[in-house]
């Protein structure tokens, strides 16, 4: 239904503004975006093929008390964005011989009860562990907020998986959140200190950080808003807004493509790693990236959704193209936004072949 009320406002924005004759891709693009002009909560979208920006839109506010807009540089929260990082820096340890994808979760936390020993690595990374989403088990008023270790605590009061490991799949933050605290048990570093070492820093990704209240600061700063019919309210932080794993980098378009240019970590590990990072399993889900068909061509993407932001990726590898769609407000979702973005962009690109 949401998809296809975004198409009709798209084609109704056609029809009054040029009398049924299509105007062009990028006027398209911004009666597509309309919604998040000043004074709203807003976004910061850029589509990047090889070097080139295709196109790039920066609208609306960062932060709405201070009048401050939003730029290439602003920094929003990730959310699940977040969850391909994290499984790049399992993928960094494994490179370094530290564990396997076949790895036992009870060989790393032997404090998990006895059905640790049937969840590997990769059941993790792919969201087919069995464990349950952490979200129920944590009050909503809970201070301080949860951190990734708060998560993994609750989990060890787990004494039966949702299912068996390796036989389903169900998207669960906690394998993610499990991750993060993998990665700062074999290292002894802070997860947020490991990224910045092992991926942003190699990365030249400057601007990046996972986000620790108290220990670090996140650069030119998007707060996250909520938005219903004339009125605007800050819903910047949730109780889960503290775990790292499976959704705390904070990140820009700026970065981003960086972060494309780098090939998405495609230099830090193997290309057999990255190739294993990059193949689908149950329900098309690689390790923190989804991996499908669209409009003819391999696509890897992610959603991602946290209180105050709404946000998509979708690189297309055979075509060098990356689209970003970062948004600082609790809907509408980025994904369909970013897809019909994306079709517009394909529709051109096959007129121009003509």
């Amino acid at each position: 239904m949401q998809q296809s009320m975004i198409r009709f406002v798209l084609l109704l924005s056609i029809v009054i503004t040029t009398g049924c004759t299509a105007p062009p891709f990028e006027e398209r693009i911004d009666a597509l975006l309309t919604p998040y002009q000043s004074p709203q909560p807003g976004l910061a979208m850029r589509l990047v093929r090889g070097e080139q920006v295709v196109i790039e839109r920066t609208i609306g506010l960062a932060e709405l008390d201070s009048m401050q807009t939003v730029g290439a540089t602003t920094n929003f929260r990730l959310a699940s964005i977040t969850k391909h990082l994290t499984a790049l820096a399992i993928l960094v340890l494994i490179e370094d011989g530290r564990l396997t994808l076949d790895t036992r979760l009870n060989e790393i936390l032997p404090q998990f009860p006895e059905y640790a020993e049937r969840i590997s690595i990769q059941h993790l990374l792919q969201h087919q562990s069995g464990l349950p989403d952490y979200e129920p088990l944590v009050p909503l008023d809970r201070q301080p907020r949860i951190r990734d270790q708060g998560v993994v605590n609750l989990l060890l009061e787990v004494s039966v998986l949702d299912f068996e490991p390796g036989t389903s799949y169900h998207y669960s933050n906690s394998g993610y959140a499990v991750l993060a605290v993998i990665v700062e048990t074999i290292t002894g570093q802070a997860f947020e200190t490991f990224l910045q070492e092992r991926i942003f820093n190699p990365s030249k990704m400057s601007q990046s950080v996972a986000f620790v209240q108290g220990q670090n600061e996140i650069p030119n700063r998007a707060l996250g808003y909520t938005v219903r019919e004339a009125e605007v309210k800050e819903t910047d932080q949730s109780a889960y807004s503290a775990v790292l794993g499976d959704g705390g980098v904070y990140s820009s378009i700026a970065d981003l493509t960086t972060w494309h240019r780098a090939g998405f970590g495609r230099t830090l590990i193997s290309d057999q790693l990255f190739t294993a990072m990059m193949t689908p399993a149950l329900e098309r889900y690689g390790f923190g990236w989804r991996i499908d068909q669209f409009e003819g061509h391999t696509r890897y993407h992610h959603s991602g959704s946290t209180s105050g932001f709404r946000n998509f990726i979708a690189h297309f590898p055979d075509l060098g193209l990356t689209l970003m769609l970062l948004t600082n407000r609790a809907g509408p979702d980025a994904l369909p936004i970013g897809e019909e973005i994306l079709r517009l962009y394909f529709e051109q690109e096959l007129i121009q072949a003509k």
